[in-house]
Parts: structure tokens; sequence; C-alpha cells
């Protein structure tokens, strides 16, 4: 870790309280979090559609991979404040598993019932708009969710100790 983000992070800490949660705060994190999860959930159902897999194995992967991405985008710019692996992914599981999961669940609910959409393929109008219309749903969730944890100092709170 640098300095400047030891300092950082030493000082949000030393002073025990949580960030002050904005609407805009809890927006920018679910819309870094909808990234890593709409990249993911198309991934997995490019491939799980390419290989003519069935709805439950698609929606795993594509569930697995949104997870991923989901990491791999706090990891990068965490690890860019010049922090240790290890940390860089402890901060990221504790930045992003709960934004993930609520936003995972919400998306694929949606996308569970819809009618047709579980049996819409990558060139119907249905997938596309489905799929857009869970991401959706899964923001407007998603971004009370982040700013209550924000508003504790944790969720992408703990990502901001390490930026600036």
């Amino acid at each position: 870790m640098t300095h400047e983000a030891h300092a950082h992070a030493h000082h949000t800490h030393e002073h025990g309280h949580a960030p002050t949660a904005t609407w805009s705060m809890a927006a920018q994190a679910t819309l870094h979090c909808l990234t890593g999860c709409a990249i993911g959930e198309v991934l997995g159902m490019v491939v799980g559609t390419a290989f003519d897999w069935g709805n439950l194995p698609t929606m795993v992967l594509a569930i697995a991979l949104a997870f991923l991405f989901g990491y791999a985008l706090t990891l990068r710019g965490v690890l860019r404040a010049g922090v240790g692996l290890r940390t860089a992914v402890r901060v990221a599981l504790a930045a992003d598993t709960l934004s993930i999961a609520v936003m995972e669940l919400i998306d694929n609910g949606v996308i569970a019932l819809w009618p047709g959409a579980m049996d819409a393929h990558l060139g119907d109008l249905l997938f596309w708009t489905a799929l857009a219309i869970s991401l959706v749903a899964a923001f407007v969730v998603t971004t009370p969710v982040n700013k209550w944890t924000i508003g504790r100092g944790r969720g992408h709170a703990v990502v901001h100790r390490y930026h600036h």
C-alpha cells in the first residue's frame, strides 16, 4: 500500500466514523457493480447459448461470471492504489459481495419470472429487453442497499479508503 493510501485508510479507521453516504455515492457504487454483473451475465448467456446448455447451467455460469467480473473490477482499482494482492482481495470481497448478491437475485429473478425470457435466444428482442429491464430493476433495488452499507462504513466505503 502506498504511504498516502495507508495514511488515508488509517485516518478513516482511526476516527471510527462511517462516511456520509449520498445517493450519488450509492448510485456510482451500484453502476460499478452493474458493469461487472452485466459483463458476466451476458458472457455467461452467450457461452451457455453457444454450447446449447439448458437454463440452469447457463444461469449458474452467468451468476459465477457476474461475481468474478464484479470482483475483478474492484480488485483492479484497489491494486492500482498500491495495495497488496491479499488485502485487495479482502477489500473486493468485503465491498462487493452483498451488492452483487442483491443485484444477481433481482436480475435473475426478473428474468426467471418474465414469461418466455428464459427460453429467449441472443437474437431475440425479448432476450435483450428482459435483460435490460432486469438490470435496471437490479440497479433500483441495489442502490439503497449500497447507500445503507456505505453509511455504515461497509461495502464500497471500504474501497474508497484506498482511493485518493
